[in-house]
């Protein structure tokens, strides 16, 4: 495995009881690529990601991130899952950001920011706060860092979700449909704020069906349907100019 590779996932399979899910999906995402997963609903995009970082445990092949083996150790052939204390500290390098902006409605924005480099990673009190003042002033709520997420608009608790993600200082970050649970309006602040971390070098992985933002920001788009990876490449050549008739159906439908 090269050291450019942050994901390498390999015959990834998972069912849950007797629905299979993922079908044995390889895939590798390099250091610093965005990658966008396109797809319909139930094609398996969002369990993949989950898989990632082991909120789902996988049923078959090996996932490795940044060269690690992903909540598994290896002994001989046989994979036996790590202590969950193990899988956390592997998972606090991954950020997700999810459709759902699960703030904590007790917490202001701040202290939502503050709260995992704190409680995981035993930073200072002083030194979480200066980061979190800069992180939400990187996604323009530098104002809103007393207010409580009932104060916000969905848009802006989505930015304080990323910020949030990234003061854990993550060297992967995932994004499950990140907008999809936004009024149109609100779209474009978070897209943006994306684009910025794209620019920044930040490996990304992203399910989306913003077809623009997947167009303009991936180095690669992978379309999945029914469990299969069926369709990948550059966005100009997926997008653009598909060549499977599922991938060519499902545009047709969304564009």
């Amino acid at each position: 495995m090269t050291n450019d590779l942050m994901v390498d996932a390999r015959s990834i399979r998972k069912h849950f009881g007797s629905n299979e899910v993922l079908k044995g999906i390889n895939l590798q995402v390099n250091r610093g690529e965005v990658l966008c997963l396109l797809g319909p609903s139930g094609s398996g995009k969002s369990t993949l990601l989950r898989c990632i970082n082991h909120l789902e445990t996988i049923n078959g092949g090996r996932l490795y991130v940044d060269g690690s083996l992903m909540g598994f150790r290896e002994k001989g052939d046989a994979l036996h899952e790590m202590r969950p204390s193990e899988i956390a500290k592997q998972r606090s390098h991954i950020g997700m950001v999810f459709q759902r902006f699960n703030l904590f409605p007790h917490l202001t924005t701040l202290e939502n920011v503050i709260e995992a480099p704190i409680g995981v990673s035993g930073m200072s009190r002083a030194a979480a706060r200066e980061k979190a003042l800069e992180l939400l002033k990187t996604v323009g709520l530098a104002d809103k860092a007393d207010a409580y997420p009932s104060q916000l608009s969905g848009g802006q608790q989505q930015r304080v979700a990323i910020a949030r993600a990234l003061a854990m200082e993550p060297k992967l970050m995932l994004f499950d449909e990140p907008t999809s649970a936004l009024d149109p309006e609100l779209v474009g602040d978070v897209l943006d704020v994306m684009r910025k971390l794209a620019d920044s070098g930040m490996t990304m992985i992203v399910v989306t069906h913003e077809m623009g933002f997947a167009r303009e920001v991936a180095d690669r788009v992978v379309f999945m349907d029914q469990g299969v990876v069926v369709e990948e490449g550059k966005p100009k050549d997926v997008i653009d100019k598909p060549q499977n008739p599922r991938t060519q159906a499902f545009l047709r439908s969304v564009l």
